[in-house]
C-alpha cells in the first residue's frame, strides 16, 4: 500500500524527515518496505533554468536557425536555437549542459555541449512537449516573470514532488489502509494534533432527483447511503488529483471515478458512482440474485451468479457485485449528467465470497472484506459530493439517504493495569498508558486503582480483547523501549516446526557439488597480516589468540576469503589450475561488549569453464558463471530474488552486493588482483561470500516442486532501447509488478551496444513467458499483459520498445 507523504502531512503536520517518519512508523506494526520519490515531470526539471536571450542573429550557415547568447543566472552561454519565435530580451527556458529531459514523446536524453552547424551551443531553449510540461511545438516558451536568471524551473512551474513510503499492510490493520488510518498512529507517535475532514460545506441544493433505496439483506448490508448529483461534467481530473493518483501508482480516468478513487485512499472507505440515467425507475436495490443470473462486468466479462454474491439492483436486474467490481451497463462515461453516489458498509464475509467467487481482487473489495469503519460512509460521501461539485460542477439533487437500522456499537474492554505490566513485561506509568490510547482514538472510561474501561470504535476491527489494548499500548510505548530480564522466562511456549539448519545445509552442498564444486574445510586460525593490508577488513576486530602457536595463526578470520584463497594456492602451485570450491565456515569478530560469530558459505571460481578439446577452445570462466551459481542456491531455499547494487570497493573489482530489505545477504564478484596477490594467487578469481545464518532465518524451506501445468505456456519477445545506466535487475522488477501471476519468467537472449543506436544506449531482447494454471490464455488476455508490461518499461524505466 502506497501512501504520500505531502498528503500525511495535510492530516498531521510534521518536519521530521522521510526516513524518520518510515522507522517510526515500522516500529509501530506499519512495516515501511521501500521509499521512493515521486515527481510530476520525471527529473524533476534539474538542470533547467530561467534565462534571458542576450541577443539574437541568423546562424550564418543555417536559414531556419538562430544564434544566441543567453544569460543563465552568473553566466552567459551560446545556444542555437531552431524556434521561429526567439527574439533577444525574452524570458526563456534553458536546459543547461548535463540536463535530463523527458519529452512528452521520444526517450529522454540529456543536454550535451554541441556544434551545430559550426557554431557551439551549450543549451537548448525548451518548447512545452520538450520539457514534458504541454503538448504544444509551435515555439519556445516566452515567459512573463521578474524572476532572476538561473531560477530553477521547478520553482517556476511549481512542480508536485512527493516522497512515497510503501507499507506491507498486516491483515488485520484494515484500519490503516488509508492516508488518514496512517495518521492517526502517526498521531500517537508524534504526539500530535489530527485534522479531520472538513465537510462544514456540505449542502442539498434541491431534492429533485430523488433515489428510493431498498435493503433486502441488513445482515450483509449493515449500512447503506447515497445521494445523487445532477448537471456535472465528466471530463479530465484537475493536475493536483492527477499527481495524487499517479504518485501512488494509479492511472486517472476522469474526475468522477478519480473522486471515488481519492476517498478510497484518503479516507479508506470505497464509494461507487453510477450513471443515474442507467439506473431504472431511480431505484436502488441491495441484494443477492439467483444462480445462474448473467452479469457483465466493467471488464467486459460475462460472469454467471452464484447466488451468494451481494448486488447492487435496479428493478430490472443487476448493476454492480457490491463491494466488488462495478457493472459495464452504469458505470459512468463521458456522457453522464448524473450520477447516484453509494457509500456502504458491508459484511466482510459477503465481499471475501464475492471476490473469491469470481476471482476479482479489487482496492475496494481489499478494504470491506478486511473491515471498514461503519461510521466513515455519510463523512465520506459528503466529502466526495463537495469534490465533485467543485471539479465536476452540477448540484446536489438529493437529501442523503442513511439506512443504518442498527449502529455498529463501539467495543468495550476491561482492562487491568497488572495485565499490562505482565504482558509488557516492564511498568508503564498509569498516566502513560492513558495518554496513548487517547490519542490512538480509544477512550479511557472508568478508570479506578486497578483498571479501566476501553471505548474502542468500530472501525478498529483488531481490538476486541485486553490483549490487543495492551498491544495497541506497546506499539506505541515502543518494543525497542522493552528491554530482556537476564532472567526472563516464559512458562509456555507455542510449537512451531523447526528449520533443520543441517538439512538445508546438506541440501545446498549437495546443489553445488553437482554443479562441479568440491567443498573445503579450512583453519578458522589466520594471518594477522591479511586484515592490515587488505583494507576491507577492520583490524580492532580482530580476536586475538592469547597463546599463539605461531604468527601465522595468530586472529581468528572475519572472512572466508583468505583461507580459501591459500587453498586456491595450494593446487594451483601443484598446476590445478581449474578450480570451483565452497565452504561452510564461521567468521569471528571482536566488539565492544564481547564477541560475534557469523556463519558464511563463500565460493570460489577460477580457471577455465571445461578442459581444452578438439571440440572448442578452452573459455575463461566470467561473472555469470558464479553470479548463476548463486541465483541457484537462492531459489534452491527459496528465497525470493534480492535487491542487487553494483558496488567497486574491496577486495572486489567489481561486484554485486544482494540485499533483502535494508539487510545484506553477501556480495558476488571479481576479486582484485591485490587481494589474491596476498595469498599468492596469480590469477583471477571470482568469489561470493553469503551470510549463511541470515540466509536460513529467511528460507522458506526447500523448494516444492509442483505438477507440470496441462495448460500451454506462451512466449512472447519484446526489444527494449534503454539507458546503459539501467540495469537487468530493474527491468526484472517492473516486469514481475506488471507481468502480475500470469508472468513466468523473463529472459535476456541478446543485447546490443553499438553504432546501430544511439550512444549512452543499449538494446535487450527480452523473452516472457506466460502462463495460466487454470485455463488457456487467450489473444486478448496475453495482449493486455504484452501491452501492460510496455507501457510500464516506457513509463518507469523510460524504454524504447523496438516494434
Amino acid at each position: 500500500m502506497k501512501i504520500s507523504v505531502n498528503r500525511l502531512k495535510d492530516y498531521i503536520p510534521f518536519e521530521e524527515s522521510t526516513e524518520k517518519i518510515a522507522e517510526l512508523l515500522t516500529q509501530s506494526g506499519l512495516e515501511v518496505e521501500g521509499v521512493e520519490r515521486f515527481e510530476s515531470i520525471p527529473g524533476g526539471l534539474r538542470g533547467v533554468v530561467i534565462g534571458e536571450v542576450i541577443t539574437c542573429e541568423q546562424h550564418p550557415n543555417a536559414d531556419r536557425l538562430k544564434k544566441t547568447t543567453v544569460d543563465v543566472g552568473g553566466e552567459v552561454v551560446p545556444i542555437v536555437c531552431g524556434a521561429p519565435n526567439v527574439a533577444q530580451g525574452q524570458k526563456v527556458v534553458v536546459a543547461t549542459v548535463g540536463a535530463a529531459l523527458s519529452p512528452n514523446e521520444g526517450e529522454a536524453f540529456t543536454i550535451k555541449k554541441a556544434k551545430i552547424r559550426g557554431e557551439v551551443s551549450q543549451g537548448m531553449i525548451c518548447a512545452e512537449d520538450e520539457l514534458g510540461l504541454g503538448q504544444s511545438h509551435d515555439g519556445i516558451m516566452v515567459l512573463d516573470t521578474d524572476l532572476p536568471n538561473g531560477t530553477a524551473a521547478s520553482e517556476y512551474f511549481d512542480l508536485y514532488t512527493t516522497d512515497i513510503v510503501e507499507i506491507g499492510l498486516t491483515p488485520n490493520r484494515a484500519d490503516a489502509a488509508s492516508h488518514l488510518g496512517v495518521a492517526r498512529d502517526l498521531k500517537a507517535l508524534l504526539k500530535g494534533n489530527l485534522q479531520q475532514p472538513d465537510v462544514s460545506g456540505f449542502q442539498v441544493d434541491n431534492t429533485s432527483r430523488p433515489v428510493q433505496i431498498t435493503v433486502e439483506d441488513a445482515a450483509d448490508c449493515p449500512r447503506y447511503a447515497g445521494l445523487t448529483i445532477s448537471n456535472i461534467k465528466v471530463g479530465p481530473s484537475p493536475e493536483w488529483l492527477q499527481n495524487y493518483l499517479k504518485a501512488l501508482g494509479l492511472e486517472p480516468i476522469n474526475n468522477v471515478v478519480d473522486i471515488t478513487n481519492f476517498i478510497l485512499h484518503d479516507l479508506g472507505q470505497p464509494l461507487h458512482a453510477f450513471d443515474l440515467d442507467k439506473v431504472n425507475n431511480d431505484k436502488i436495490l441491495v441484494k443477492k440474485l439467483p444462480k445462474g443470473t448473467t452479469f457483465v462486468t466493467l471488464d467486459e466479462k460475462e460472469r454467471k451468479l452464484t447466488g451468494e454474491e451481494l448486488m447492487i439492483c435496479d428493478d430490472e436486474g443487476g448493476l454492480c457485485i457490491a463491494g466488488v467490481f462495478g457493472g459495464q451497463g452504469s458505470g459512468v462515461s463521458d456522457g453522464t449528467t448524473s450520477i447516484f453516489l453509494e457509500s456502504a458498509y458491508f459484511s466482510p464475509d459477503v465481499i471475501r465470497r464475492g471476490s473469491l467467487l469470481h476471482g476479482l481482487k479489487t482496492d475496494a473489495s481489499f478494504r470491506f472484506e478486511r473491515g471498514t469503519d461503519p461510521n466513515m460512509p455519510v463523512l465520506a460521501l459528503k466529502k466526495a459530493a463537495l469534490l465533485i461539485k467543485d471539479i465536476a460542477g452540477g448540484e446536489i439533487t438529493s437529501e442523503i439517504a442513511d439506512l443504518y437500522p442498527e449502529p455498529v456499537a463501539d467495543f468495550e474492554v476491561k482492562v487491568k493495569y497488572a495485565h499490562i505490566d505482565r504482558l509488557i513485561g516492564k511498568h508503564i506509568p498509569k498516566e502513560t498508558v492513558h495518554e496513548i490510547l487517547e490519542n490512538l482514538e480509544i477512550n479511557v472510561s472508568e478508570p479506578s486503582e486497578e483498571g479501566f474501561t476501553a471505548i474502542v470504535k468500530p472501525y478498529r476491527v483488531d481490538v476486541t480483547r485486553e490483549a490487543d489494548i495492551i498491544e495497541e499500548v506497546l506499539r506505541i510505548y515502543g518494543f525497542e523501549n522493552v528491554t530482556l530480564s537476564e532472567t526472563y522466562q516464559a512458562g509456555f511456549l507455542a510449537e512451531h516446526p523447526a528449520k533443520d539448519t543441517n538439512k538445508l545445509q546438506y541440501r545446498v552442498s549437495e546443489l553445488l557439488t553437482g554443479m562441479g564444486y568440491f567443498e573445503i574445510m579450512t583453519n578458522s586460525l589466520t594471518k594477522p597480516s591479511y586484515s592490515e593490508k587488505a583494507g576491507f577488513l577492520k583490524a580492532e576486530e580482530n580476536v586475538e589468540i592469547f597463546n599463539k602457536l605461531s604468527e601465522d595463526l595468530g586472529v581468528m578470520r572475519q572472512s572466508l576469503l583468505f583461507t580459501g584463497l591459500e587453498v586456491l594456492a595450494h593446487n594451483i602451485n601443484r598446476r590445478q589450475t581449474d578450480l570451483k570450491f565452497f565452504e561452510f565456515g564461521t567468521a569471528y569478530f571482536k566488539e565492544a561488549d564481547g564477541y560475534r560469530e557469523e556463519k558464511h558459505l563463500s565460493i570460489l571460481l577460477t580457471g577455465s569453464k571445461a578442459a581444452e578439446s578438439w571440440l572448442e577452445p578452452a573459455k575463461k570462466v566470467a561473472f555469470p558463471d558464479l553470479y548463476t551459481v548463486v541465483e541457484r542456491l537462492l531459489d534452491k531455499l527459496n528465497v525470493r530474488m534480492p535487491e542487487v547494487e553494483i558496488v567497486h570497493e574491496s577486495p572486489f573489482d567489481y561486484a554485486l552486493q544482494l540485499k533483502l530489505g535494508q539487510k545484506e545477504i553477501g556480495k558476488v564478484g571479481l576479486l582484485s588482483p591485490k587481494i589474491t596477490k596476498l595469498a599468492d594467487v596469480k590469477q583471477e578469481v571470482l568469489f561470493a561470500e553469503l551470510r549463511w545464518d541470515f540466509l536460513q532465518q529467511k528460507a522458506k524451506g526447500l523448494k516444492q516442486y509442483k505438477e507440470i501445468s496441462k495448460f500451454p505456456e506462451v512466449r512472447r519477445d519484446l526489444s527494449l532501447v534503454i539507458d546503459k545506466a539501467v540495469y537487468f535487475d530493474a527491468v526484472r522488477k517492473v516486469a514481475e509488478k506488471a507481468g502480475g501471476k500470469l508472468l513466468k519468467h523473463i529472459g535476456v537472449f541478446d543485447v546490443y551496444q553499438g553504432d546501430k543506436i544511439e550512444a549512452g544506449k543499449k538494446a535487450y531482447a527480452l523473452s516472457f513467458y506466460l502462463q495460466d494454471n487454470t485455463k488457456t490464455l487467450t489473444d486478448k488476455i496475453i495482449d493486455q499483459s504484452m501491452n501492460r508490461l510496455m507501457k510500464s518499461f516506457e513509463k518507469e524505466i523510460g524504454a524504447l520498445i523496438r516494434k
